[in-house]
């Protein structure tokens, strides 16, 4: 049973921003309702998205309910459902630079987790996983018919990801977003069904508690004619139905390692990834927009590169369309953010690595062999006695550890990471240096290497850069 009014579910996905719901949204019955048991702040404006303070480290229940209509989705029941919880930043700006602010969370809070589930207390839920790479969320299974609620601890603090200006500090707001999917036809949850977030703040322990003392004394405070330009405080929060997580569209290439009997798909890349990119990989880097681009292939595009929020007002537009659009016109459209964003995507404009290396795949024999016949060949052509002509191959590094000049090889030699037994630079002398991250960040730009190999057993090499 729906247990909210119908106005708060109509409330805008962002706090100043649009919803991206048709406009017929507000009596739409939805599949799935999720109630956060946590009392909204009396402190917003009515045409505000409703804010719920947290206290960190805290256990809040969020009851899980089936809202179907009779006959509607017949083809989940019976079965499970999975559903992915994230805590994420609300402010675009943070949105933008996710990655390094959960990098540096990591690196100030090491071996704790952003958001986890009270297991003991949590009811229905089934096979509950947490990925150690993905600090920000966890999922499990659950039974639409069955009661379902989870308890969920959200462990990091609104003002650990604040700007420290003149001594005050302001707490960043975050979304708890939960996406539910059903099970494809082999077997994987990977069909989306519903999405649907809220607004918090979270405190230091018993901080949530005085900010909500404070903000209803505030309001007691107001005259009778300034509270009716103010929400009620209700007792729980309802979250409110948005657009799926921008990366969802990537899980059917890559099904969620929380629900594989194996890890073993994992590269070995992935153990120093962001917490947010995994296991969704980013769009190819050949996903570029072309003129020929049909409008519906136009909206998948959006939807790949995270635009999801503007595939209504593009629905017509075709690539051609697209790539005519100035600077000035998708800045105006999308705001100054996703404007610079979207354009630089449309011009496929790529980020620079941060270094780039050239690696030659000849041994020293197949080289002197060469030098041999190309000496012989130029001699009488050009005079030049020492001329020779060597393919090289540019090799891209963006994390600048071993592990990922290992997997840059092995792409070039088409063999597994795991053949690679290890990687050594040529010192003084001859001498054979194993290579470690310090040593890459320290290669000069566009350096040049010749690349030999030894053979071990069981199909294993040593790489020897010379």
């Amino acid at each position: 049973m729906p247990i909210v009014p119908s106005d708060v579910l109509a409330l805008p996905i962002f706090k100043q921003e649009e919803s991206s719901l048709p406009p017929d949204n507000e009596n739409k019955i939805l599949p799935f309702q999720y109630v956060l048991c946590a009392a909204t702040s009396p402190a917003v404006k009515l045409h505000d998205e409703t804010l719920t303070y947290l206290n960190q480290g805290q256990s809040y229940e969020i009851r899980m309910l089936d809202n179907r209509k009779l006959g509607e989705l017949p083809e989940i029941n019976g079965k499970l459902v999975k559903s992915i919880f994230r805590v994420v930043f609300h402010d675009r700006r943070l949105q933008y630079t996710e990655h390094q602010q959960l990098e540096g969370w990591r690196w100030n809070r090491p071996g704790d987790r952003i958001l986890d589930i009270d297991i003991p207390m949590s009811v229905g839920i089934i096979d509950p996983r947490a990925n150690p790479t993905q600090l920000n969320t966890v999922e499990f299974l659950w039974d639409p018919a069955k009661r379902t609620s989870v308890f969920i601890q959200v462990h990091c603090i609104s003002t650990e990801f604040t700007m420290r200006k003149h001594g005050g500090e302001k707490g960043v707001p975050f979304r708890v977003q939960i996406d539910t999917f059903k099970e494809n036809e082999n077997g994987e949850y990977t069909e989306h069904l519903h999405s649907a977030s809220c607004q918090i703040k979270v405190f230091k322990p018993k901080g949530a508690d005085r900010k909500q003392k404070t903000d209803r004394e505030k309001m007691e405070k107001r005259t009778p004619h300034e509270k009716e330009k103010y929400q009620p405080s209700y007792e729980t929060t309802i979250l409110t139905e948005c657009s799926p997580w921008p990366e969802i569209t990537y899980v059917n290439n890559s099904p969620s390692p929380g629900f594989n009997s194996s890890h073993s798909s994992f590269s070995l890349g992935e153990g120093n990834g962001s917490p947010n990119h995994q296991p969704e990989p980013p769009p190819p880097v050949t996903d570029n927009l072309l003129p020929t681009t049909t409008p519906q292939e136009a909206q998948q595009w959006l939807h790949r590169n995270r635009f999801s929020t503007f595939t209504r007002l593009f629905t017509n537009f075709s690539g051609a369309d697209l790539l005519k659009l100035t600077r000035d016109d998708v800045i105006q459209i999308c705001g100054p953010a996703d404007g610079i964003r979207l354009f630089n995507a449309l011009k496929g404009r790529m980020v620079r690595p941060r270094l780039t290396i050239y690696v030659c795949q000849e041994s020293l024999q197949l080289r002197e062999q060469q030098q041999q016949q190309q000496q012989q060949q130029q001699k009488h052509e050009d005079g030049d006695s020492n001329g020779s002509f060597f393919v090289y191959h540019a090799i891209y590094l963006e994390e600048l550890t071993a592990v990922e000049l290992t997997e840059k090889i092995a792409q070039l030699f088409s063999i597994s990471p795991r053949q690679i037994s290890q990687i050594y630079k040529q010192g003084p002398t001859g001498i054979h240096v194993l290579i470690s991250d310090e040593m890459i960040q320290n290669f000069q730009e566009e350096a040049c290497f010749i690349l030999d190999t030894m053979k071990e057993t069981n199909d294993s090499y040593h790489i020897i850069l010379k």
